[in-house]
């Protein structure tokens, strides 16, 4: 789908489907020469998701979308996305091969947010996957116009680029896991470093992890005949930078649990345990594009935990780069094993000014805050607090859980240092997860994003959601790093 920008003063070309967005108390605005019937212009309030589709009777446009936004006390960029991501469904649905976004509707002082909203939200409601279905229809719509000034189209240029790594993302989260091995991630990280002359990247085979001696992330891949690998991702800027962010990803490509097997009921989700590193993924696709002024690392352990004669064994200790014992009291809490090498190996060799790392870590976190959520812990308050605030900005909404010491004492090991698993009767898993984590971390101010819940399975919200992937993490981790510059 190709997306051009054109002046709120440039004549109308001949289009399929004319989008105008309107507001409650004030009656959509067309562009000059555009007329509908009367009764479907008062027929239609403004309210937020309201849609009116008619045909036009004078004018270019052959048919015209009228969405709402909702009261003006009640604007928020998450109503752009929606509305955009509804136009672009709507203009599939009828077949439209053409739509033209007229943005007559004032935006004010957010004409940049609410451009980058507004692109977001049609790229990303756009998103399918139909690479293994053989009777799947290409796309009807292939050409979509933005019509607005100047500010409004810096920020839409700007949201074409992160819809598009949220889209990335969320095609490596739904692609079958025997097509999404380890092997293929390590592909997919190599096509998005040759994507841009500010990125290289590193990877470290498991002859290269044992050197290292990451004896935890090696544990998990026992049992697979899949080798497992750690994707070095690193971006610099043409300028020098002031800050240094690594970003760290989970990308268990299949988690079968190991020898502690999961149950079999929905266990094809598990496809979806490398949500993180698909993020981290997601996230470098776009940064070689926006080029802010900050070098960031990216990290992405990726395994696949299945059972066979060879795996790691309930009860086994392994020994983490950083020289912690670990014992591995359940192979299925094989997330916080590979994320243990990764975090001590950006501490010890990367030495950044801040940590992020991004897990499907626990079923606990759904309990605690269902899909809509992404838990956020860790050893500094102001970073948790930015990626709140980034998380209100982008709608990847983030709530603050707590690492105490009891969750610490719980993860101590009887004959090792640590354990894998909490003591019984601690619950609280997700803070029990982090507290184990903190162990790899030294002093680096760090935060762990748990996303079992918002990864996938979320409530529908137009340009996401439902039984595939979100994701989750890409525009929250940019927004982030922008705001470092």
């Amino acid at each position: 789908m190709k997306i051009t920008r054109k002046k709120l003063s440039s004549s109308l070309s001949p289009t399929d489907l004319l989008i105008v967005f309107g507001r409650e108390g004030k009656k959509a605005k067309l562009p000059a020469g555009v007329e509908i019937p009367d009764h479907a212009s008062a027929s239609f309030s403004g309210e937020a998701r309201e849609t009116r589709l008619t045909d036009a009777t004078s004018g270019p446009a052959k048919r015209v979308l009228m969405i709402g936004l909702g009261n003006d006390r009640e604007q928020d960029l998450e109503r752009a996305r929606r509305g955009a991501a509804i136009a672009v469904k709507k203009a599939e649905k009828t077949g439209a091969a053409s739509a033209t976004f007229w943005m007559g509707l004032p935006t004010g002082k957010n004409a940049a947010e609410f451009g980058q909203a507004l692109s977001e939200g049609a790229v990303m409601g756009s998103y399918r996957l139909s690479a293994f279905q053989n009777e799947s229809k290409p796309a009807n719509l292939k050409r979509i116009s933005i019509h607005g000034g100047a500010d409004l189209h810096k920020g839409a240029r700007r949201g074409e680029i992160i819809g598009g790594a949220n889209c990335l993302a969320r095609r490596l989260q739904d692609t079958p896991a025997n097509h999404m091995r380890p092997r293929d991630m390590v592909s997919e990280a190599r096509k998005i470093a040759r994507g841009g002359s500010n990125l290289s990247i590193k990877i470290h085979d498991e002859k290269a992890m044992r050197e290292l001696k990451m004896g935890s992330l090696l544990s998990v891949s026992r049992g697979s005949s899949e080798p497992a690998y750690l994707i070095h991702l690193i971006y610099k800027p043409a300028k020098k930078a002031r800050r240094k962010v690594c970003l760290v990803g989970k990308g268990l490509t299949f988690d079968s649990g190991g020898i502690s097997i999961k149950p079999s009921a929905k266990m094809d989700e598990m496809k979806y345990d490398m949500s993180g590193g698909a993020a981290v993924l997601g996230a470098f696709a776009a940064l070689a594009k926006l080029e802010p002024d900050v070098e960031v690392h990216g990290l992405v352990p990726t395994s696949e935990n299945m059972p066979d004669g060879k795996a790691t064994k309930p009860g086994d200790v392994v020994t983490a780069c950083n020289g912690k014992t670990i014992e591995v009291l359940n192979t299925d809490a094989e997330g916080r094993l590979i994320l243990a090498d990764a975090l001590a190996y950006a501490e010890k060799k990367i030495k950044p000014d801040a940590m992020i790392d991004l897990a499907t870590l626990t079923g606990a976190v759904v309990v605690a805050l269902g899909h809509e959520l992404t838990g956020a812990m860790g050893n500094d308050k102001n970073l948790i607090e930015e990626l709140v605030t980034s998380g209100e900005t982008t709608g990847e909404l983030v709530w603050p859980l707590p690492i105490l010491d009891a969750h610490r004492k719980a993860m101590k090991g009887t004959i090792g240092d640590l354990r894998n698993m909490s003591t019984p009767g601690t619950n609280a898993g997700s803070s029990a997860g982090g507290a184990f984590l903190e162990n790899f971390v030294g002093d680096v101010p760090w935060v762990h994003l748990d996303i079992a819940g918002s990864a996938w399975g979320a409530t529908d919200r137009d340009y996401q959601g439902g039984n595939v992937g979100t994701g989750v993490g890409v525009r929250l981790l940019v927004d982030y790093i922008e705001k470092q510059e």
